[in-house]
């Protein structure tokens, strides 16, 4: 009984850096472009797809509904159909999604602040490169 359950502590054990591990793909769904964006965008509330997809501008129809299917997936993002005609659909944070939407929405202001310096940086590295070519 104690190997059994070492076994099932051990398939619980979240390693990122594990190509095998869930953790892996969450972090995917979380950090990849339309994720970071959907979640800090429902950090401010609810919204019905068309509001959030005109909050979270040049992602498409698609790609938005992919990401959120994703996120609600993964415990994230909670969404409420109203069975309206027609349809009434909103999605919001879960208590996971709140947290992790903090995080993001936390670097995103360190990003937003160091912009000055990464165009600064940026037109450095650029006239480095032009020089040495």
């Amino acid at each position: 009984m104690d190997r059994q359950a070492d076994a099932e502590h051990e398939a619980l054990v979240a390693d990122v850096f594990s190509t095998a591990c869930t953790s892996r793909a969450v972090l995917e769904h979380v950090t990849g472009r339309w994720g970071v964006l959907a979640l800090a965008a429902l950090n401010d509330g609810v919204f019905r797809f068309n509001a959030l997809r005109r909050r979270v501008q040049g992602v498409s129809e698609k790609m938005l509904a992919q990401t959120l299917q994703a996120l609600e997936r993964d415990g994230f993002v909670h969404r409420e159909a109203r069975p309206t005609i027609p349809p009434h659909v909103e999605y919001s944070l879960t208590p996971s999604g709140r947290e992790v939407a903090q995080r993001l929405v936390a670097l995103i202001e360190v990003i937003e602040a160091s912009v000055p310096g990464v165009v600064a940086a940026q037109a450095r590295y650029d006239e480095a490169k032009t020089a040495s070519a």
